[in-house]
């Protein structure tokens, strides 16, 4: 089966090579596409200058227009497997089997990389970790599927959802909608233990105020979308 992973950057100057090289020593022969998201460092300079696959954004779309513009990639190209991979190298390319083996056996359509199950590894701030539980409280109340890392980046879909997600999905602060979209088109979803790593250059777009506003989004979108399947 033909894999992609998908690597959106934005401003990943310091951590994009060290990514590429993580995959490039546990999985040479999968192919990847970086999305640069129009960023303002050298990113893209660093892309080019070491001749690995990317696009590039002429305006910045933020997450999700970035990862969904992958996924509009491997569809195009006929891949059978999406996987998303953040850019700041918190994600493990060592774990990529995992996620990809329930989607190979075809027990599962789309698989999630979840921290929390073994809570090994870099667990994110409490902060955060408050505004996960809630989130996977609330898509359990409206959905009735529990998924404990509902913010991870790190997962993978299969044909039927790489189709999906080219054609719907959500721009801004993407993740836990894309479950409830899952659920909405009948897919079968699981986690599956991960170990990540804490980013170790720059910083998160999400801002203390901006995730306020992105607890606040994300609940209203979640809700919407119930209320509309």
């Amino acid at each position: 089966m033909k894999v992609l992973v998908i690597i959106p950057a934005y401003n990943e100057q310091d951590n994009i090579l060290d990514t590429i090289k993580d995959l490039d020593e546990f999985h040479p022969e999968i192919d990847r596409i970086v999305v640069n998201d129009d960023s303002q460092d050298e990113t893209k300079k660093i892309l080019s200058d070491n001749n690995i696959n990317y696009i590039d954004l002429p305006i910045n779309l933020g997450i999700g227009g970035g990862v969904q513009t992958g996924y509009i990639y491997a569809y195009e190209n006929g891949y059978d497997i999406a996987v998303q991979m953040d850019g700041d190298g918190q994600h493990c390319a060592s774990e990529l089997e995992n996620i990809i083996k329930p989607i190979l056996e075809k027990k599962f359509d789309v698989v999630i990389g979840s921290r929390f199950l073994l809570k090994k590894g870099f667990q994110s701030s409490f902060l955060r970790r408050t505004g996960i539980s809630f989130l996977s409280r609330l898509i359990w109340g409206c959905t009735g599927i529990r998924i404990y890392d509902v913010t991870s980046g790190f997962r993978a879909v299969n044909r039927k959802f790489i189709e999906v997600f080219a054609k719907e999905y959500a721009q801004d602060y993407p993740e836990p909608e894309a479950i409830v979209t899952v659920i909405r088109h009948q897919g079968k979803i699981c986690e599956v233990p991960v170990m990540m790593r804490e980013r170790q250059n720059g910083k998160s777009s999400i801002s203390a105020i901006k995730s306020v506003y992105y607890m606040f989004k994300v609940s209203l979108a979640v809700v919407f979308k119930k209320l509309g399947g």
